[in-house]
């Protein structure tokens, strides 16, 4: 008797199992050439199981595959084309699992940086300094560029590191690997920059610390590309000054932020300017809520606009270029993905909600024009949770990425990863 149950206790398990398996089938194609990608290896990763691979096959002549999901637990699925990895998180309900891959190269063309945005204040006797690249990749064909060298900068000889961090176009931010390159003060960044994704690109993000005892300190900056805009932000308290024949120029937009503008920064030329003075740039501000919807006649015309591309005050004569980055970058996002996952989790406040740190990094031509960043109506709850999930489980993968690279340390690994399927797990019960 109990021998009988047994037997159909695990029939009826076996039986549970096949009806939740289901099979993923996609074809990868090579947007470089547009071509389907014979023969490259695809493989399913299981992010809540240690990023094990569960299975493995290998596109056809037609750029084909399939894969058989054990469960319905979140996959992701991974294929490795010219020795770079991109992947997507696993459809379901037998949607395609179409991937686009792209050819890599150690150089290509069109590669350019959009803005290099300084944040400097004071704190303690040094100066603290948040940098970040938004960099485009234009090229065409589309190529990835990636080496040991993908990303080269030059920093201060005394510059003391804190923090290093990339973000792929659409993704999230994530801590990478900063490796030393030639003389004091230079470095190569072995992240790839992948073509842009409509009007996502690649974000590189530094924090340093200078030594500010005497309350001045000289920059002599450098870019290793084009780049079409250099910005320093700094609190309203500190002093400014330009060197070396620099033309920069104040662009106020914000009442308590100077930011400093230098146009079509040639790369390998030294950009000379110091700061002065002490204090730290105030964030209070960009937790304002939004003002009320709606606008028209009656609002008030210096108001911010609750309305989607509405802005944080009236454009001067020319928009502020850096406007579309200042939520993102005056938001102190932390390098630990737990706090992104976080944030991205947070129910808003009112009836829409700010773009996410993602989409706030990206610029997008219509917020170029008005010279705002973007506000935007909140998604419906089902739709915000997918792609909260999605973004998730693709962070899952890019940590393990970056344990095997070296590019993360063990605790930092263990903690971000706990973090993470923490809030995995909260996200599949909401979804």
């Amino acid at each position: 008797m109990n021998s009988t149950k047994f037997t159909l206790a695990l029939s009826l398990l076996f039986s549970a199992a096949l009806a939740q398996a289901a099979t993923v089938t996609g074809t990868v194609t090579d947007k470089t050439t547009g071509k389907p990608a014979a023969g490259d290896s695809v493989v399913l990763v299981a992010p809540m199981s240690g990023m094990g691979e569960v299975a493995h096959t290998t596109t056809d002549t037609r750029g084909r595959y399939s894969l058989d999901l054990p469960g319905s637990s979140p996959y992701l699925i991974r294929v490795t084309h010219q020795g770079a990895g991109y992947f997507i998180a696993a459809p379901q309900a037998g949607t395609p699992g179409d991937i686009p891959v792209y050819d890599v190269a150690a150089k290509v063309q069109g590669i350019f940086i959009e803005a290099d945005v300084l944040e400097v204040e004071s704190d303690n006797g040094q100066l603290k300094v948040e940098e970040r690249y938004f960099v485009h990749n234009t090229s065409s064909p589309p190529t990835t560029q990636w080496s040991k060298k993908s990303f080269e900068i030059v920093l201060p000889d005394d510059a003391v590191l804190n923090d290093v961090g990339g973000q792929r176009p659409g993704g999230l931010p994530t801590s990478i690997k900063l490796d030393p390159d030639g003389p004091k003060g230079h470095y190569s960044f072995n992240f790839p920059i992948q073509p842009d994704d409509g009007d996502k690109n690649t974000l590189f993000q530094i924090s340093y610390s200078l030594p500010y005892n005497n309350g001045k300190y000289s920059f002599k900056s450098v870019v290793s590309l084009p780049a079409e805009n250099l910005a320093i932000l700094m609190p309203k308290s500190m002093t400014f000054t330009p060197g070396g024949g620099a033309s920069f120029k104040s662009v106020q937009e914000d009442p308590g932020i100077q930011t400093w503008l230098l146009k079509n920064a040639l790369p390998g030329k030294p950009i000379e300017f110091a700061v002065s003075g002490t204090g730290s740039i105030p964030r209070e501000a960009q937790n304002t809520p939004p003002g009320p919807q709606g606008g028209g006649a009656g609002q008030d015309a210096g108001a911010p606009s609750a309305q989607p591309g509405g802005g944080i005050g009236t454009p001067i004569d020319t928009p502020d270029p850096l406007s579309k980055y200042k939520w993102w970058i005056l938001g102190a996002l932390a390098l630990l993905l737990s706090a992104a996952a976080a944030f991205l989790l947070r129910k808003p406040a009112t009836a829409g909600t700010i773009a996410s740190p993602s989409e706030a990094a990206a610029p997008a031509a219509a917020l170029a024009n008005a010279g705002t960043f973007a506000y935007q109506p909140a998604a419906s709850s089902a739709g915000k949770n997918t792609a909260i999930l999605n973004a998730l489980k693709e962070e899952l993968f890019a940590i393990e990425s970056d344990k095997i690279s070296g590019a993360i340390t063990p605790t930092e690994y263990a903690e971000v990863k706990a973090a993470l399927e923490t809030v995995l797990k909260r996200a599949l019960k909401k979804n």
